[in-house]
């Protein structure tokens, strides 16, 4: 079971200690049994002995109890606290490619019910322990009341674990299809936050969505758990059969074939019907163990998935010179996507491109032809397929590409917002923010205290002026804007061209625009037209510097 291989590897040595402490418990159970049997059947024993016997061993099994689930509650949060930490590590490392090919539902699922869990399998790990020394102090006592009821409890143990096998055995499988359900209802969800507008704006679609997509996926799912748990529940009541079998075998059958104090009897049936709550506990705790070991062999999946895949170098150094270049190339740079339907792709390139410091360049051509793509690789985002990446003549590769990423500031068409001022710093930040929000036309709907967001709420257009506050505040020496302007009003669309575009180029930033807007192309230094993942057409826009005529 990769549950247990796992709780072993990563904590062997609290589980030593909460089975020595779970041990204890039980032997302090097992002689509360006992002393409660002498009580009953003995009340000769001297009161005094009685009840200093019951609170040393009713205290005891309260310490070591609580000391067993304290410790490896922490430990187990920590181990947790890792475990998200590393799948997190994994998913930066792997390419954005890969990421978008494995899929946001996914990566979702393994990091919050996964990890959900496994946490709850390893919290029950204490109570489990606990339960079952009580049971083997149970038997114990069993055995030193009667070895013969002690064999026909080990030989009904028996029976019984062959039989709940078998019933638990549909269960694992039941919870095994409910687990990959879950990742095609977390596509639902992302859907449905993302495509709350369409589905509200149409109602047939909303209605096969309901019907569809949500209905019959939760049904499913539903169906799956279920299934699950009523193998899970008839196995525990089978086993709750066996004990009533065995009392009744004690209370009618045992008497009848031997000579039996009944103070001897009432031990036995005081004790087998002590032992129904923890062996209930234990059986209950196989429904969370299958769910942490599923979940588990899920996570482990996705990080091999994630590890298959060749990691990135990345750093978390804090940088520590501001990046410059004077030229970046493009030479016979090609990407290509694999179409599902048939074996053809769509192929970017191969491309020659040159950009130059403190250039304007617009990127233009119709939908699909590659120009955010495009955008994606001059950033490093996309590695090319064939050719290279240049950067003042050096060849961009994996060992720097990291590096090479640290020279852009992106706004990309899918772009997000943090709610703070992430990884900037600077004694004055929040001033300069304010400015900026100022020029943005959004301080009178967002704050920025101590380099936080006073809202990210906002709609799309400015929203897309807060992504472009930050990447002002980043002031780095390359821009990319992948139809910044698509959504804002004309008055702000007329800024963002005419004012905000030639401040950046007078500051000596190189920018590439991505953009539809043919009023404003002749603003450009450059302008780039792709068709079918090639430039078709380039327009230099730039003055021509005339040289001087010799004095005749």
């Amino acid at each position: 079971m990769e549950f247990l291989k796992f709780v072993l590897s990563s904590c062997r040595g609290m589980m030593v200690f909460t089975a020595i402490t779970a041990l204890l418990s039980g032997a302090c159970n097992a002689a509360l049994i006992a002393l409660v049997n002498t009580a009953l059947n003995a009340p000769q024993t001297a009161a005094a002995v009685l009840i200093g016997s019951f609170v040393a061993l009713g205290l005891g099994k309260l310490i070591t109890s609580f000391v067993s689930q304290a410790l490896l509650v922490r430990f187990s949060q920590g181990t947790i606290a890792e475990l998200r930490r590393d799948l997190i590590r994994k998913i930066l490392a792997v390419p954005l490619r890969q990421l978008e090919e494995i899929g946001t539902p996914r990566i979702l699922v393994a990091l919050t019910d996964d990890v959900l869990n496994i946490t709850n399998g390893l919290l029950s790990i204490p109570v489990i322990a606990v339960n079952v020394a009580i049971l083997l102090g149970g038997a114990a006592y069993l055995g030193w009341l009667s070895w013969q009821i002690l064999l026909a409890l080990f030989a009904l143990i028996v029976f019984g674990s062959v039989g709940y096998r078998l019933l638990i055995a549909r269960g694992f499988q039941a919870l095994n299809s409910a687990r990959e359900e879950e990742d095609r209802l977390f596509g639902h969800f992302r859907a449905l936050t993302e495509g709350i507008k369409e589905l509200k704006l149409h109602r047939d679609r909303r209605n096969v969505f309901l019907s569809d997509n949500i209905q019959k996926t939760t049904a499913t799912f539903q169906q799956h758990n279920v299934t699950a748990e009523i193998r899970f529940i008839l196995a525990q009541h089978w086993s709750h059969l066996l004990f009533f079998t065995l009392i009744g075998l004690i209370l009618f059958l045992l008497p009848a074939m031997r000579n039996i104090s009944k103070e001897a009897l009432t031990g036995y049936v005081i004790t087998t019907l002590y032992l129904m709550g923890p062996l209930a506990g234990v059986l209950g705790s196989f429904s969370l163990f299958a769910r942490a070991n599923i979940s588990l062999q899920k996570v482990q999946k996705l990080g091999i998935s994630l590890s298959s895949h060749p990691a990135e170098q990345w750093s978390i150094a804090p940088q520590q010179v501001r990046p410059s270049f004077e030229c970046l190339e493009l030479v016979g740079v090609t990407h290509s996507y694999h179409q599902e339907k048939n074996d053809n792709s769509f192929v970017l390139g191969p491309l020659d491109l040159t950009l130059r410091a403190g250039e304007l360049v617009f990127l233009v051509g119709g939908n699909g032809c590659g120009k955010s793509t495009l955008g994606k690789i001059i950033t490093g985002l996309y590695p090319p397929e064939t050719g290279q990446i240049r950067l003042d003549g050096a060849a961009v590769n994996d060992t720097n590409r990291d590096d090479f990423r640290q020279l852009f500031s992106a706004v990309f068409a899918d772009f997000y917002v943090f709610e703070s001022l992430l990884g900037l710093q600077g004694k004055n930040l929040d001033a300069q923010a304010q400015d900026y929000l100022i020029q943005l036309h959004l301080n009178h709907k967002v704050r920025v205290k101590n380099g936080v967001l006073s809202t990210t709420a906002l709609s799309q257009g400015q929203r897309k002026r807060l992504a472009l506050l930050t990447a002002y505040l980043e002031d780095r020496p390359f821009y990319l804007f992948d139809e910044w302007a698509s959504d804002q009003d004309p008055l702000f669309k007329n800024i963002f061209y005419t004012q905000l575009l030639p401040e950046l180029k007078a500051r000596g930033k190189t920018v590439v625009v991505i953009t539809h807007d043919d009023k404003y192309f002749d603003l450009a230094d450059r302008l780039l037209k792709l068709d079918f993942g090639k430039v078709i057409y380039e327009k230099d826009n730039r003055p021509v510097t005339l040289a001087p005529v010799a004095a005749l």
